[in-house]
């Protein structure tokens, strides 16, 4: 099970992420989670959304830059040590991280973490095999 991300490639200028957020809400558009990544020139801003194929459209349609990746929503225990045992799992099994932010909101009593891997199927079935519940992207999105 994936999940489906849009990533913005936005100039690192002010009222930039504002046009963002505009064009997609005042689409119907709702955030569910994000991420913002910079450097001085330009930023990346990755974002969980309830419509990803109209939000990438809108987008597009404003002159924004816009890719759909995969990305995997995994239930991490919310105690001290709950991310660093799924990060053990993965580590053992060796998998690489390519990058991981925060969830909005909690599921039941566990965190929602958003992990992108070089191999998500691969991912996807160590963390399973490992009692490590894994979220659809229906799911996510209606959270």
């Amino acid at each position: 099970m994936k999940v489906e991300q849009i990533s913005i490639f936005i100039e690192n200028k002010s009222g930039r992420l504002a046009e963002v957020t505009q064009v997609i809400g005042e689409a119907g558009v709702n955030i569910r989670a994000l991420s913002l990544a910079d450097t001085s020139d330009f930023g990346i801003l990755r974002l969980i959304v309830d419509k990803t194929d109209h939000a990438k459209s809108v987008l597009k349609e404003h002159g924004f830059t816009v890719n759909k990746t995969e990305v995997v929503a995994a239930e991490v225990p919310d105690r001290p040590l709950g991310l660093h045992s799924i990060l053990s799992i993965l580590d053992s099994a060796r998998i690489n991280v390519e990058y991981m932010y925060a969830f909005v909101e909690r599921c039941g009593q566990n965190a929602v973490i958003i992990f992108r891997f070089d191999n998500p199927d691969e991912a996807i079935e160590v963390l399973t095999r490992n009692g490590i519940t894994i979220l659809s992207g229906e799911r996510v999105s209606n959270m």
